[in-house]
């Protein structure tokens, strides 16, 4: 049995756009966005244990009961009834608080990586729903690739997106998602896109945008609640804009900008305001785990 896989990547993502078209009766909202992944990622290691423990090692943000990937490996453990354990060590890249995915990202490699060390055997599909239970952005990364994600983030449409480059900056500060979608100036009723417009959407979205550093599609609509209560996102985004179209991603705090080229993308991201961290990025034209 294989005990060991190391250096396994968890990469983050980047929504193009992010519409907020509606709130469920259990509070949750209807999400429309464009989501793709890039290259700046976080590094885990695994480790098989026989006495059924799970340990988390690296960098850790709060409480090691909380951390996703404990979670993950707890929940898969559990479902799955498996005797076994793990040693899981993460080295961090993606900020906390970001809106780029970090957490839940390493959670989904938790799951494909577990799935294997156990030899569960169980499909995708299988896991998808344990994905959901631990966040509504760790089903887009047990998936392929780019994805037009609908409903509360978890129904995926995989797409085939051409490889762009991206200037990216965390501003170094955190932004809680529950107050953002709380705000009472939040806007709930951007149109819903329909499945029909999606060559459009591609077309705009994805060609002009990512491949051609140009227009950006749609908006993002927590943006604007971001940028009125952290001036340090405002200042960020009034940074890029002077590089490509700016825009935060997620629920923030973390903005980039569609640059054509990658000498562009480290241009914007030399001579940053001290405590800002900064990366020139591309899309990935697929998640490094897809073949699993």
């Amino acid at each position: 049995m294989n005990r060991l896989f190391l250096g396994l990547p968890a990469p983050a993502k980047l929504n193009l756009f992010l519409h907020v078209t509606g709130r469920r009766a259990d509070g949750y909202h209807e999400l429309q966005s464009l989501m793709v992944p890039i290259t700046l990622a976080d590094t885990l290691d695994f480790e098989l244990r026989d006495d059924g423990r799970i340990t988390r090692t690296g960098d850790l943000i709060g409480a090691e009961e909380d951390d996703l990937c404990v979670r993950a490996a707890a929940l898969l453990q559990r479902e799955s009834g498996t005797p076994l354990g793990a040693a899981i060590a993460v080295e961090k890249r993606i900020p906390a608080g970001s809106g780029m995915g970090g957490g839940s990202s390493d959670a989904a490699t938790t799951l494909l990586a577990l799935n294997r060390i156990w030899r569960l055997g169980w499909s995708r599909d299988r896991l998808a729903p344990l994905a959901l239970r631990l966040g509504a952005d760790v089903p887009f990364f047990l998936g392929t690739g780019a994805a037009f994600a609908e409903g509360i983030g978890e129904q995926l449409t995989q797409v085939a997106c051409p490889v762009g480059w991206f200037a990216v900056i965390h501003p170094q500060v955190s932004v809680s998602t529950a107050e953002i979608f709380a705000a009472p100036e939040l806007t709930r009723s951007t149109k819903a896109l329909r499945i029909a417009d999606f060559s459009a959407l591609r077309d705009n979205a994805v060609r002009s945008g990512v491949a051609g550093g140009g227009t950006l599609f749609g908006a993002n609509d927590l943006e604007p609640i971001v940028r009125s209560r952290h001036a340090a996102v405002e200042a960020a985004i009034a940074h890029l804009a002077r590089f490509g179209p700016a825009r935060m991603t997620g629920s923030g705090s973390a903005v980039f900008a569609v640059v054509p080229s990658e000498s562009a993308a480290k241009e914007a991201v030399n001579h940053l305001p001290s405590g800002w961290q900064g990366w020139a990025v591309s899309s990935l034209p697929e998640l490094p785990l897809a073949e699993w």
